[in-house]
Parts: C-alpha cells; sequence; structure tokens
C-alpha cells in the first residue's frame, strides 16, 4: 500500500487517508438521496437512479483513487442535475433518455479535450490572480453550502419576483424566484438549526485544538446527538423499501436508455432542432469541465496535491505522466459512464475538500469512499441517518480553511481584484463554480481591453470567454 499511494512521500498514513476518506463521503453523501430527488422529477425510477448514483460514483471515484492516485471523489454534480430536469427535460420538452444521452456526448467531449492538450491549455491559460480567486472562492461556495445545509438562512420573496413553480399534488417543489428574493438569518426555534449551531460549535474546538480527525469526530458526535435531539428517527429506518434487489429492479428501466429508441437515435431525427441540441450539450460540457478544473486549481495547489512539478508536466508533457493528466482523464470517464447507467454528470465534488481537510494527500483517500459507496448501495437507509446539520459544519469549516488563498491576490490593484471579486463572489451567490469562473473570465478580458493590456490575454483565455458569452446566450434562450 506504502508503495502504490506513496504515503510517505505525500508526507500521510494509511489511518490519516480513512479518516480523510470518511469525512469526504459523509459531507458528500447526500447526494445518494438528492440526486433520485431531482431526477426523478424528470419521469426517472427513483432507485434506479439511486442505484446509479453509487455506480457512476464509485467508478469515478476508483479511476481517480488508483490512476490518478489524488484524494477526489466523484458523484453526479449539483446544478447539472437540476438543469437536466428543469431546462432540457421540462423546460424544453426531451425525453428524460434524450437528456441521458446529450450526458453521454458530454463525456465523450470531454474525454476528447483530456486527451488532447485542450483542457490542459486552458488551466495554463488562467491567470495566477484568477487561480488565487479560485481557491478562495470555493472556500465561499463550500462554507455556503454548509451555512444552506445547517439551515441558518431563510429566503422571503414577494409574490411579484416569483418565476415559475412546480407543484405536484399539493408540494410545491420547485420555485424559480428572481431579485425579490431576501435572505436572513433563520429562527434558532428549532432543533435541527440548534443541532447544526452545536456541532459548528464542537467541530470548531476539535480544529482549532488540531485534534486528529477534528471534521469526522464532529460529523459522528453531531449524528449521535440528533437522536435525543429528536431530528433522526431511528424507526423511520426503512432496510425494505430501498433494498439492494428493488433498486437492481428499476435499474434495468435506465441502464442503457440512453441509445435506446428515446434516447441517442432520436436526437437528430428533427433537423431543425439539432443547432438547439449542440448548444445543450455544449452546455452541458462547459459547466462540467470548469467545476472540474476549479476545483483541482481550488484544492489543489494550496494543499501540495498538484506540485509545481506537476503543473508544468500539465503544460509541457503528453499523455498521461502528470497527476493532473490522470485526474481529468478519471473526470471525463466517469460522466460517460454514469449516462450509460442513467445518471446526469459525474464531476469531481467540491466536497473532497472535507476529507483534505482532513489529511487526505493520495488516491487511498478516493478508494475509501469508492468502499464507503459501494457499501452504501446495501446499507442506504443507515446513511441516511448522518443529517445534513452534522454534515454542514465540516463544510463551514474547510471554507474557511479555503479562503487563505486569498491572501495571494493583490486587493489594491484592481486589474487584479475585480475579476478575483466576482470569480469568488458569484461561486458562492450563483452557487456554481463554472459560473464564478466565467464571470471572472469576462471581467479580466474587459479590464484588459480597457487597459490597453490585450496582448495578456491568451488566445485560449478568449476563446473560452466567447465560450462562455455564448452559453449564458443559450441559456436565456433555452429559458423562454
Amino acid at each position: 500500500m506504502e508503495k502504490f499511494f506513496r504515503l510517505k512521500e505525500n508526507k500521510t498514513t494509511v489511518g490519516t487517508e480513512v479518516v480523510a476518506g470518511f469525512t469526504t463521503f459523509f459531507a458528500m453523501s447526500y447526494i445518494l438521496f438528492v440526486n433520485p430527488s431531482i431526477l426523478s422529477l424528470s419521469g426517472m425510477p427513483f432507485q434506479a437512479v439511486f442505484l446509479s448514483t453509487i455506480i457512476a460514483s464509485v467508478v469515478g471515484t476508483l479511476v481517480m483513487g488508483l490512476f490518478a492516485n489524488v484524494p477526489y471523489a466523484q458523484a453526479p454534480g449539483m446544478g447539472l442535475n437540476a438543469f437536466f430536469t428543469f431546462t432540457v427535460v421540462m423546460g424544453l420538452g426531451y425525453t428524460w433518455q434524450q437528456a441521458l444521452a446529450m450526458v453521454f456526448l458530454c463525456g465523450l467531449i470531454n474525454i476528447l479535450i483530456t486527451v488532447t492538450k485542450f483542457r490542459k491549455l486552458i488551466i495554463k491559460s488562467i491567470p495566477e490572480s484568477l487561480q488565487s480567486a479560485i481557491g478562495g472562492g470555493i472556500g465561499i461556495f463550500v462554507a455556503y453550502v454548509g451555512i444552506k445545509n445547517a439551515g441558518l438562512l431563510e429566503f422571503t420573496s414577494d409574490a411579484g419576483s416569483i418565476k415559475s413553480a412546480v407543484v405536484e399534488g399539493d408540494t410545491v417543489v420547485n420555485v424559480v424566484t428572481g431579485g425579490g428574493i431576501v435572505p436572513a438569518l433563520a429562527n434558532f426555534d428549532n432543533m435541527p438549526i440548534l443541532l447544526a449551531v452545536i456541532g459548528l460549535v464542537i467541530t470548531s474546538v476539535l480544529v482549532v485544538k488540531n485534534v486528529r480527525g477534528a471534521i469526522l469526530i464532529g460529523i459522528i458526535v453531531t449524528s449521535i446527538l440528533a437522536v435525543p435531539m429528536g431530528v433522526v428517527d431511528l424507526s423511520a429506518v426503512d432496510f425494505a423499501e430501498n433494498s439492494l434487489g428493488n433498486s437492481v429492479k428499476e435499474l434495468g428501466t435506465t441502464f442503457g436508455a440512453a441509445f435506446g429508441p428515446e434516447g441517442l437515435p432520436s436526437l437528430f431525427t428533427d433537423v431543425s432542432k439539432i443547432p438547439q441540441v449542440l448548444l445543450t450539450v455544449l452546455a452541458f460540457s462547459l459547466s462540467d469541465v470548469f467545476d472540474t478544473i476549479g476545483t483541482f486549481i481550488g484544492t489543489g495547489r494550496r494543499t501540495g496535491i498538484f506540485s509545481k512539478e506537476d503543473e508544468e508536466a500539465v503544460e509541457s508533457g503528453r499523455g498521461f505522466k502528470s497527476k493532473m493528466d490522470k485526474a481529468l482523464f478519471a473526470d471525463a470517464i466517469a460522466t460517460s459512464v454514469g449516462a450509460v447507467f442513467g445518471t446526469s454528470n459525474t464531476t469531481t465534488f467540491v466536497e473532497s475538500a472535507a476529507g483534505i481537510g482532513a489529511g487526505g494527500r493520495t488516491g487511498l483517500t478516493s478508494v475509501v469512499v469508492a468502499i464507503l459507496f459501494l457499501l452504501s448501495s446495501f446499507l442506504s437507509p443507515i446513511v441516511g441517518v448522518v443529517p445534513a446539520q452534522a454534515t454542514a459544519p465540516a463544510l463551514i469549516l474547510v471554507g474557511v480553511m479555503m479562503m487563505a488563498s486569498f491572501k495571494d491576490i493583490n486587493w489594491i490593484d484592481l486589474e487584479d481584484a475585480i475579476p478575483a471579486f466576482f470569480t469568488s463572489i458569484f461561486m458562492g451567490l450563483c452557487y456554481s463554480i463554472s459560473y464564478g469562473i466565467a464571470a471572472g473570465f469576462i471581467f479580466y478580458v474587459i479590464v484588459k481591453v480597457v487597459k490597453g493590456k490585450t496582448k495578456q490575454i491568451s488566445p485560449v483565455l478568449w476563446a473560452v470567454t466567447a465560450l462562455f458569452l455564448l452559453n449564458f446566450i443559450v441559456i436565456a434562450f433555452l429559458g423562454k
């Protein structure tokens, strides 16, 4: 194990990697239930999506760990699954089989741009100040996810700003609202919020005291407290309803559906819709690519997971000589595999930062995460016992740690400050890493053009910025 994962070289131990794996898994295990909940609204069977989520996560994370030897975990991405359901299926009227076919094509595109040097050129083209902003911005994003999951925020929207709503029976399952929404601190009048606050205090104390495995200990202790506080009801655990046998049975509906008569072959039968299909695939691909690149840059540089030598190998080498080359390839493979089994884009999870914050530095962390995902197919009710309020403090504190990247930005120089600001703020407020990167790129180009420094903008940055603008235009029309 030492020889394969090079633990001493990466200044880690088996125990640290195992703790990091558990930490990452618990921080992202919510996807096991959230992803099926969102995709099932498109007509897909819930249990089938549950199992395909596990399969895609296991395959992608194992490739990441065994092939790239980096501590990142993969699963179907939030935001991308919402785009799949609410825009592509509900908005544009495509079947979920056709949407899966688009995701598969997105995976092929991502494999192509990884095997070629396009992804590497993108990474090389990102200025140092924006790379630091991406790292700090992901910190804001991760902390915001934690604050939201903890229930510490509530939002009020006046009726005039509600744009659309999806209602099933007497239940509102999705609401899109405009600028009339106002965030506020929630009232501390219920047990879930109080549990999250207690968990945040416990985890903060453990982290400040430099207790080994502090984040994982915080998750476990908070989960235990959730039972007497009434946040978790152990009597509600139902092994029969969420059994593996039932999931396997339903998986037959989604497995290979992307290639069936209602999938890939039907995408191109209407010639008038081909441009829309291609632009939708592009929208999938851009978000997927930049979510991954942003996560790698934001977490890998500061922790040393991707060394300076590794980054230089990415820029100048060929094939899969560097860890980042291999990690990018693992991410691309996972999307195609997930589409085959029946889920939306699989991407590198920013919650991997929780495990990295707990000391994870090698692929052994990823292997532990993959094993836990595999076991969760048998123990899904138990995995569900860990409440969001238990993992939220971990995400908040990891976000705090990652904001250290901001110190490398020259905030006095507005040429650096403006693009860095929009990169970091848009990540959190738009709930999207790729949108944050898009905002940073666009404002970087604007600032350099105004200052007459267009020579500092690489051809790749020009091209990617143009693609982002095209993507926003497409999304604007798709939303109509």
